[in-house]
C-alpha cells in the first residue's frame, strides 16, 4: 500500500467560488451575497478567499470596494482580488484592469496567464514572446506594490502535452517575475489522475511553489486535484458545493474533508469541518442552485470560450458542442438560443420537461431570424446553443 504524502511547512486553501464558482450558468450574485457567502467560507476556515475580478465587473468592484470600507471582516482567510495579465500592446503600468486589481487594496492578488501556445495565437493575437513578457511585466508591477502575486497558468496541462516547452516557460517566467505560487489550471477539465503526477513533477522541477486548478468535465477534479497533491503541490483550488462553468469545479469541502481525514493534515480550524455541512447549505441557499444539477461531459466548449472564439466560429464546428440535455438552456440558465431549421436558425427557449416526465419539451420560437452573434445571455455571458434533429448544440463565446 503507497503511503500518504507528509504535509507539507506551508500549505493553501483557496476557494474561488466568488469568481469561477459564480461563473456558472444561471448563478447571479449581488454585492451582499458575495459578502455573506464570504462570510461563511472564513468560518470554514480557507486560507484565501477569491472575490472576483475588480475593474471588469461592476458587481465586483462593487464587492472590493464594500470590503475595503470594513463591511467585510475576516477572522483568518486573506481576500484575494483576481484579474489577468496586461494587455497586448501596453505595459502593466498603463493598463486600467492592472491598476483596479492594485486599487482592490486586498494583500494577494491571482492573475490568470496564457500557457497553452495555441491560445496565445488564438485569443491574444499575439507572439509567443509577448505573451512571456505580459506575464514578467505584470507580476513585476504587482510585486512592486507590495501584493503577493499567484499566477493561474491558463490551460497548462493541455498547453504541457501540445508544447512542453512553452507551459514550463510561463511557469518560469511567473517564478524569475516574483510570483509566489504558479498554479496549474485543468481549465478544459479533461485530465485523469494517472496523467497529473508525470506533469506536476516536470513543473516542480522550476523551483517555484506549484498549486492546482481543476474542473470537472472528466468528474475527476477532486481525484485529480489529490493526484497533484501527491505530486507535490501546495495550494489548491475549488469551489462550494463545486459550482462553476460548464460541469463545475473541484468541490473545496470534499478537498478539505479528505485532506483532513484521511491524509490527517490540519489544514483548517479546530471543529471547523463539523460546520461544514451546515456551511454548503447555507450557500446553496444563497446561490440558489442545486449542486448537482449537471451532468459531466468531455468536450472542447472550454477551449472555444477561453480561446475567445467567435460564436459564429462555434457555429460552423458544432460537432464539437453537444450538450446530452436537450432543456440545458432552460433548466441551468433560461436564456434564448438558438434553433436550427434548414439554413435558417431561430431565437427561442425550450419549455421545461413536464413534472411527470410525459413530454421532453416543446420549443417556443421567437420572429428573429436569423440572428446575429454573439447573442447576450441571461446569465451576462455571451452563449449560443441550437438545436438540429434530435441533438441540442451548446457552446460560448
Amino acid at each position: 500500500m503507497t503511503s500518504l504524502p507528509v504535509a507539507p511547512d506551508t500549505f493553501h486553501v483557496f476557494d474561488t467560488t466568488l469568481r469561477d464558482g459564480a461563473q456558472q450558468e444561471g448563478l447571479r450574485l449581488t454585492v451582499n451575497d458575495k459578502l455573506r457567502i464570504a462570510r461563511h467560507l472564513d468560518d470554514l476556515g480557507v486560507g484565501f478567499i477569491e472575490g472576483g475580478w475588480p475593474g471588469a465587473n461592476p458587481n465586483d468592484t462593487a464587492f472590493f470596494a464594500a470590503a475595503a470600507a470594513g463591511e467585510l471582516e475576516l477572522k483568518a482567510a486573506q481576500l484575494v482580488a483576481f484579474g489577468f495579465t496586461r494587455r497586448v500592446g501596453t505595459t502593466a503600468a498603463q493598463d486600467p484592469l492592472v491598476q483596479a486589481l492594485i486599487d482592490a487594496q486586498t494583500p494577494v492578488v491571482c492573475i490568470v496567464a496564457k500557457s497553452h501556445d495555441a491560445h496565445v495565437y488564438r485569443a491574444l493575437h499575439t507572439t509567443l514572446e509577448e505573451n512571456l513578457e505580459m506575464v514578467r511585466d505584470t507580476v513585476t508591477h504587482l510585486v512592486a506594490h507590495g501584493k503577493r502575486v499567484f499566477v493561474d497558468c491558463e490551460h497548462f496541462f493541455d498547453g504541457y502535452k501540445a508544447n512542453p516547452t512553452y507551459a514550463l516557460q510561463v511557469v518560469k517566467t511567473a517564478a524569475d517575475a516574483g510570483a509566489e505560487v504558479a498554479v496549474l489550471c485543468d481549465t478544459n477539465g479533461g485530465m485523469l489522475p494517472s496523467g497529473m503526477g508525470d506533469i506536476v513533477t516536470a513543473a516542480g522541477q522550476i523551483g517555484i511553489d506549484l498549486g492546482i486548478h481543476c474542473h470537472n468535465d472528466t468528474g475527476c477534479a477532486v481525484a485529480n486535484t489529490l493526484a497533484a497533491v501527491d505530486a507535490g503541490v501546495m495550494h489548491v483550488q475549488g469551489t462550494v458545493n463545486g459550482h462553476g462553468e460548464r460541469t463545475g469545479n473541484a468541490n473545496i469541502i470534499t478537498l478539505i474533508a479528505n485532506l483532513q481525514l484521511k491524509y490527517g493534515w490540519s489544514l483548517i480550524p479546530e471543529g471547523s469541518l463539523r460546520e461544514a455541512t451546515r456551511i454548503s447549505h447555507a450557500i446553496a441557499g444563497i446561490t440558489d442552485v442545486t449542486p448537482n444539477n449537471r451532468q459531466p461531459y468531455v468536450g472542447q466548449s472550454a477551449f472555444a470560450h477561453k480561446a475567445g472564439l467567435h460564436a459564429s466560429a462555434i457555429k460552423v464546428d458544432a460537432n464539437l458542442y453537444q450538450h446530452i440535455d436537450p432543456t440545458w438552456s432552460a433548466t441551468t440558465c433560461g436564456c434564448s438560443f438558438l434553433r436550427s431549421s434548414g439554413t435558417t436558425c431561430r431565437i427561442g427557449s425550450w419549455r421545461p420537461r413536464s413534472p411527470t416526465g410525459s413530454n421532453s419539451g416543446r420549443w417556443r420560437a421567437t420572429p428573429t431570424s436569423p440572428p446575429t452573434p454573439p447573442l447576450s445571455c441571461c446569465c451576462g455571458r455571451n452563449s449560443m446553443s441550437w438545436r438540429s434533429s434530435s441533438r441540442c448544440w451548446a457552446g460560448a463565446s
